[in-house]
Parts: C-alpha cells; structure tokens; sequence
C-alpha cells in the first residue's frame, strides 16, 4: 500500500491534501505534516493543503486560500477522515484520483485508493510509517516542520500517550520525530494550555456533571458558553475531564453550536461510536462524535448509553 501511495504522488505534479471539518492536531498534524513532507522532497511539485482554518490550532501552522485550479489534474490525498461528508472543503471531487488515509472503521470506503489502519494510534502516526518507507525506497528527507506536526498530531490523537491505542511502535515514531530541532516544551504548552476562561468552565464541569449507572454527562448551552466567554471548540476541549471519575464508564458532553447540538462521546471500555452512528456521527470504538438537532434527543443518546 505504501508503494502504490509513493507510485501515485512521483505520478502527479499537482496534488491537494484535505482533511476532516473541525479540525484537531492529529487532522492538522497529517494533512500539513505530510504537506511539508512533500514539499521538501519534491519542491518541483505544486502542492496545497486546503480547509477552513481554525484560529485554535494557529500555534501548530496557518492556512492559505486554495484556488479552484489548483484541483484539475491534481492528485487528491484525504488524511484521518472516515466519510466525504466530514471532508472540509468539497471541491475534492474535482481532483483526478483520490487517496484515503484514515485510522477510523472503513465504514465508506470512498476513493480510488484506500489506505486504512485502525490499529494506528493517528494518522500522523501512518503518515510517518509512509515516511519511513519512503527513505529507505525514495530517499526522502524529513525537516523539523513537518516532525513538529506530526508529533504533535500523535500526541494530540493519543491524549499523551495515555489512550490504549498508543503502541510501541507509536513510543518508538515519537522518540524518532523528538530528535529534530524544534521547540517540544513551547508545543506542549501551546497545546494544553487554556485561558482562565476555559478553566473556569472546567470547574463549571466538576460542579455540574450527571452520573447514572456509570455514565456520566454535561450539557452545555449556547447561553452557558455567552456567559463564560468560551466558544463551541474551547468547550469541546474538555472532552476527557471526566475520564478520571472514579466508576465513570463512558461519558457525553452536549455542546450547542449555531445550529446544532455537538455530542462527544468518551468510554473507558463499552463500545460507543455504534451510539454515535444512530445520532448522525461516528468514529473510534472508545471516542466518537455525533450531531443533534434540538435538546429533547439528548435523553435519547443517554438511554442509549445506559443500555451499554
């Protein structure tokens, strides 16, 4: 699989790398890492990472407009998103050929070629693994930029290293992409640090969370937010603060957006993104994401969790 992904981008001189709509650092990490990746072996090639910026991943790269040309005869690469609805920016469908690269179940197996591995960590994590086939065949080269992102999405994707799917092989990448120059106690605090605002809705979560039969849940209104000055993505980085609750299962964060209602899903063990698949959503066994569309379907989604 590594060798047909390297045959099709010698192939292209034009190639597009997208990503996943609501971005995090492992979406961020694969997409631009891999994009700097191919810039510094092939700077011949006109290359561009597309989708819409989001201003709490700024610390890890900034983003430039994608012109519409740059999509005809140009080789589509999508990294860590496992269905074309998520896919940020649709214009993908004007490519020439189409490469997945995802880590999630391959429940829409779109694309021309699909290179899917649910036991990676992240899909920084695949594209290192791409990486390293590539220098003993290709002699590729890797920069500090693009180790930078890369270690940052498998940091990101594994909570630290703290998640299950953090392997050796995952210990053995990040200790490889820590011997390049940059700056890891700045990504670190870049990463995890947050504004009193934040942490003052944190305690909020603390004070708040419900607990019923080893399932735990917040709910979060737009009102609550307008009140501590955090908006949807802020809110929704406090996902794991609950994994610490003794006798919490699985947990559910209710987080209104605009127009819809996010729902995070998070579980210690019983299988959740089943759940999250009735509810417009989906993802890994052990941390998903779904969509509702007005208040009265949350106790819907918890009635599910406790059958669990």
């Amino acid at each position: 699989m590594h060798r047909q992904i390297l045959d099709k981008i010698k192939a292209y001189s034009k190639i597009v790398i997208h990503r996943h709509v609501r971005p995090d650092p492992d979406a961020y990490g694969s997409s631009i890492g891999l994009y700097h990746l191919l810039q510094e072996n092939y700077p011949e090639k006109e290359i561009w990472v597309t989708g819409k910026p989001d201003a709490t991943l700024d610390y890890l790269a900034t983003l430039k407009p994608v012109p519409d040309g740059a999509f005809q005869d140009a080789l589509i690469i999508v990294t860590d998103t496992a269905n074309t609805a998520r896919i940020d920016d649709q214009r993908y469908t004007q490519g020439d050929y189409l490469i997945k690269i995802d880590h999630h179940p391959n429940e829409e197996p779109y694309g021309d070629l699909i290179h899917v591995d649910t036991n990676a960590s992240s899909v920084s994590e695949m594209i290192y693994e791409l990486f390293l086939v590539a220098k003993q065949e290709e002699g590729w080269q890797m920069n500090a930029t693009a180790a930078r992102l890369l270690y940052a999405g498998i940091v990101g994707d594994t909570g630290r290293f703290m998640f299950s799917s953090t392997s050796l092989a995952t210990m053995t990448y990040a200790g490889e992409l820590m011997s390049f120059d940059f700056d890891r106690t700045k990504l670190f605090n870049d990463m995890y640090e947050v504004s009193p605002n934040v942490l003052k809705l944190k305690g909020y979560v603390y004070e708040n969370f419900k607990m019923k039969n080893g399932i735990g849940h917040v709910k979060m209104t737009r009102e609550l937010l307008k009140e501590y000055g955090v908006n949807q993505s802020e809110a929704s980085l406090l996902v794991s603060a609950l994994a610490d609750v003794k006798g919490m299962r699985a947990w559910v964060f209710f987080i209104e957006d605009e127009d819809s209602i996010r729902v995070r899903l998070r579980s210690k063990g019983p299988i959740i993104n089943v759940i999250a698949k009735q509810f417009n959503g989906g993802g890994h066994p052990l941390a998903s994401g779904a969509t509702i569309y007005k208040w009265e379907e949350m106790q819907d989604v918890l009635e599910e969790m406790y059958k669990l």
